[in-house]
């Protein structure tokens, strides 16, 4: 994916680095968070063409790009707005959607190409990229890093959607040199995103998506991987439990490779952690030490406590009842509405498919105290459920 450029190079030949000069910081595009756009979205993936979407649908005038224009017109048909480049001198925010080891390069040459606009990314990484800027000389006063915390193991456009970050924190990076009226625009498209700008540090991102998601994709994959090598008749033992842990697992081993080699540092601190803590489990197996043992899953249960819970507030204490659920159409919905009749709100809740029958078991998650209350009305209603 690559930014068009004012002098575009001709076809087959490799491009030429901008002459990075430092952009005028006088713009009328920097008198407010007001977010009109012109706005161009650099990549067409489904993070980028999510973005895109988001703002055309709230009214925003979005131009999206893409190295490959059928994957921009393809974004573009889902309502991302226009696959034509705009004018550069008209463009207010430039978003750079590109993959981690393109972010650097593509947010310089954005600062160049549009010397009056914004220009924010969505990488998971900013402190890689920031660096690479800045070794290419240009000024960085423009430049606002993001991250959105949305997305999943799919790719690609026609796996976007407008209200993809709909009530999802959105990574906002503030550093001394950003201009004010640049991170207004920014927040300013977090907020016409639907999502809930949090501000951090460049370094703080770094290390909290590392140990909320970073670390966790690792250890998914470590887990399902040992999957790949396990005997047919141990897989048909498969429960919900397996498939929440290596869920993420699924996502693009190329796109996580970079993502993981941007963030190494970070990565590689909480490893060495975690390999100590695995030390000290196998050292405990090995001597049948109980206490160290429980020590090790009451620390995960506290760990599951400070999660946030929903809106952002606290975590809250949930109970799980188990529903006995036939694999036909409209079975589910009926579950809801009984529920609703129950007047107990469904927290969460997961479905276990039964391999031998087309029959499911639905975990829902209610507020504690109210799983009697369900779990009787259910039964009235001719549902085996249970704790």
């Amino acid at each position: 994916m690559s930014l068009p450029r004012p002098d575009p190079t001709p076809t087959g030949q490799p491009a030429t680095p901008p002459v990075l000069e430092s952009p005028v910081l006088d713009s009328p595009v920097l008198e407010g968070p007001v977010l009109a756009g012109p706005v161009l979205v650099v990549g067409a993936g489904m993070i980028g063409a999510s973005v895109a979407m988001a703002l055309s649908a709230g009214g925003v005038r979005v131009h999206v790009t893409d190295l490959d224009a059928r994957v921009a017109h393809v974004a573009a048909s889902r309502g991302a707005g226009s696959d034509e480049a705009p004018p550069a001198a008209d463009v207010q925010l430039v978003v750079v959607a590109t993959p981690p080891d393109q972010l650097g390069r593509e947010i310089a040459t954005a600062l160049s190409a549009y010397p009056g606009a914004v220009v924010t990314d969505v990488g998971s990484v900013k402190a890689k990229p920031l660096a690479e800027v800045c070794a290419l000389g240009v000024d960085t006063s423009r430049y606002v890093g993001s991250h959105p915390m949305a997305g999943s193991e799919r790719s690609g456009p026609m796996a976007a959607a407008f209200d993809l970050f709909e009530g999802r924190a959105w990574a906002v990076v503030r550093r001394d040199d950003c201009a004010p009226a640049a991170v207004d625009t920014v927040l300013a498209m977090v907020a016409a995103c639907g999502a809930t700008a949090v501000e951090l540090g460049t370094d703080d991102h770094d290390l909290a998506v590392a140990r909320t998601s970073h670390l966790p994709h690792l250890i998914a994959a470590l887990t399902a991987g040992s999957l790949a090598r396990a005997p047919h008749d141990h897989l048909a033992l498969s429960g919900q439990g397996v498939r929440d842990v290596t869920r993420i697992a699924a996502g693009d081993p190329v796109l996580w490779r970079q993502i993981v080699l941007a963030n190494a540092d970070a990565l590689t601190d909480l490893l060495s952690e975690l390999r100590d803590g695995l030390d000290e489990l196998v050292g405990s197996l090995g001597r049948g030490d109980g206490n160290d043992i429980e020590a090790v899953l009451r620390a995960g249960v506290a760990g599951t406590e400070v999660i946030p819970g929903k809106h952002g507030g606290p975590a809250l204490m949930l109970t799980t009842v188990t529903v006995a659920i036939p694999d036909t159409p409209g079975a589910l919905a009926r579950l809801f509405a009984d529920a609703g009749e129950a007047g107990v709100n469904i927290e969460d809740l997961r479905i276990d498919h039964d391999p031998a029958r087309a029959f499911g078991l639905v975990e829902i998650d209610v507020a504690e105290g109210r799983a009697e209350t369900l779990i009787e009305a259910l039964r009235s209603r001719d549902w085996s459920a249970h704790r």
